[in-house]
């Protein structure tokens, strides 16, 4: 009896221990509740889009894609070959633009062709004959002319040159010269701006004994965006054409071109210049064997 009485104490006195003990509740923290917020700014984009003056769009703020010319020097033949500096061409375009687009506008000569043969012809404006006789483009005396003349040696020794009393009449009597020569009149049923049909016709007609004038003056007229004048005139649009502007032109004697007519195809140039079909491509950078009428391809 005794016993039992004991063990009843024991478990109540442990029932009440038990009851006595705090009951801890424990819960795993929200895990989007935090202590401090973490905030990230994100700087948004600036969108600019292509336009006609820069035609690669980008996101990025005040970096827009700028036209630059290095100051290279660049060899250009004049009555003699001479080396003038980008920066020397561009000063000289700016003198004489006006000039050259108030001749067009009158004579239907485009500003690009005239601009073109005198930077060519008068070594932009650092010849002999530019420099001594203000003749820019190197236009020889022939037999009507009564004016001042200088004796220089070109094709022959001691020709006789035009000489002017200021650069501005050497451009027009240039567009004079052109218009009242019926050996130029064909130049004259072409687009007012197709400069490129003006610079072989102007060999064709004999207006400069070197093969690659044509080349040459379309180089020039391309590097410096020339027929943006042209555009002026005629109150057009400009395209400029997509050209690598900062790298100089060179004409190298030992290069040789050929203009394609209708019928030629990459076979019959090789064979007339003893040239395979590969080695025309590579120097050419063709990709196929395409061809188009009056494309300059390099032969040699």
């Amino acid at each position: 009896m005794i016993k039992k009485f004991i063990l009843i104490i024991l478990v109540v006195f442990v029932a009440s221990c038990n009851a006595n003990h705090a009951v801890v509740k424990t819960t795993k923290p929200d895990p989007r509740k935090t202590e401090s917020q973490v905030v990230q700014r994100v700087r948004k984009p600036i969108y600019r889009p292509a336009t006609k003056d820069n035609p690669i769009a980008n996101t990025q703020k005040d970096s827009p894609t700028v036209k630059t010319f290095s100051n290279a020097t660049e060899v250009l033949e004049a009555t003699t070959r001479v080396k003038v500096t980008t920066q020397m061409v561009l000063a000289y375009i700016d003198k004489y633009k006006s000039v050259a687009k108030e001749n067009m506008t009158r004579t239907g000569i485009p500003a690009s062709i005239t601009l073109g043969q005198a930077i060519l012809e008068s070594g932009a404006g650092t010849g002999p004959l530019s420099v001594q006789a203000n003749n820019h483009f190197g236009i020889k005396c022939h037999k009507e002319w009564t004016g001042s003349s200088i004796k220089y040696t070109d094709d022959e020794e001691n020709e006789c040159f035009r000489k002017y009393d200021d650069p501005s009449q050497s451009f027009k009597d240039h567009s004079y010269f052109l218009t009242s020569r019926p050996r130029y009149a064909e130049l004259f049923e072409f687009q007012k701006d197709d400069y490129r049909s003006w610079a072989y016709g102007l060999k064709a007609a004999g207006y400069a004994t070197d093969k690659q004038y044509p080349d040459k003056l379309i180089g020039l007229i391309e590097k410096y965006q020339l027929s943006k004048f042209d555009a002026e005139v005629l109150g057009k649009e400009f395209v400029p054409i997509t050209t690598i502007i900062s790298k100089p032109i060179t004409y190298e004697d030992n290069i040789q071109k050929y203009t394609v007519v209708k019928g030629d195809s990459l076979y019959s140039i090789s064979k007339k210049f003893n040239i395979s079909i590969d080695e025309l491509k590579r120097k050419n950078n063709l990709v196929d064997n395409t061809l188009s009428l009056g494309q300059s391809i390099i032969v040699k």
